[in-house]
């Protein structure tokens, strides 16, 4: 079963700026391409950092005010502070910047995207090289595929290649990514191997199990586990 990796749902065409790039320049970027944010790129194409319109907009919220920093004054607030004096993207900008790799499964950039709070991912190479751009709306690209797809899917690389059971034994149904299995399977554990499988392909949306399994092994996978532990003893 292969994986679906960012290089499937990135966007290669992606819009950047330089570090010397001019506040009022990175502006007209912004809107000419109906975005919110871009990465900075040094002169190797490298990616130092990712200007958004929070970062530009700071200059309008500190507009008039006397640029006096205040010793119990927040690092957030400071550094809010900071930018608004800026006039190129070096300066504006927010890093280090949080990247991803082509090779990176699109599970792990959503969990990095929830973790940081952000919307998009520079996709980088192994230079730090910008090479294309995920957001949150590439990713999703995975729940378009058919249910056909899936099935097949289903049939082919996790019942018969990869559990070695005749796809013919077992029903898979499919309907807006939700999984519905139904037959039998020679034990718990095999069952619950498949339905794990299932659940990480990419587009499931949900499995539903109604396997049933002809012996139930759960005790003796547990008594397994405990004679194969070992148990150290301690003296008072």
């Amino acid at each position: 079963m292969r994986r679906w990796t960012v290089q499937d749902v990135m966007t290669e065409s992606v819009v950047s700026v330089g570090e010397h790039t001019a506040y009022k320049d990175i502006v007209e970027t912004l809107a000419r391409h109906k975005v919110s944010a871009v990465p900075v790129v040094d002169d190797d194409g490298r990616v130092v950092g990712v200007v958004s319109e929070a970062d530009l907009l700071h200059k309008l919220e500190f507009q008039g005010v006397q640029p006096l920093t205040h010793l119990l004054e927040r690092k957030q607030r400071r550094q809010a502070r900071e930018k608004a004096t800026g006039d190129m993207a070096a300066e504006l900008m927010t890093g280090p910047p949080v990247t991803i790799g082509r090779q990176d499964t699109v599970s792990g950039a959503a969990r990095i995207m929830d973790q940081e709070r952000i919307k998009r991912l520079p996709v980088v190479d192994e230079q730090g090289r910008l090479v294309g751009i995920v957001s949150r709306a590439d990713l999703l690209r995975v729940y378009l595929r058919v249910d056909a797809a899936i099935a097949d899917e289903i049939r082919d690389e996790v019942l018969l290649r990869t559990m070695w059971i005749d796809p013919a034994t077992m029903t898979v149904a499919v309907d807006r990514g939700v999984v519905t299995l139904t037959g039998s399977a020679d034990r718990r554990s095999t069952m619950e191997i498949i339905v794990r499988l299932c659940e990480g392909l990419p587009g499931v949306v949900d499995v539903v199990n109604q396997i049933v399994p002809a012996y139930d092994d759960t005790a003796d996978l547990r008594r397994k586990n405990l004679m194969g532990a070992t148990v150290k003893e301690t003296t008072p």
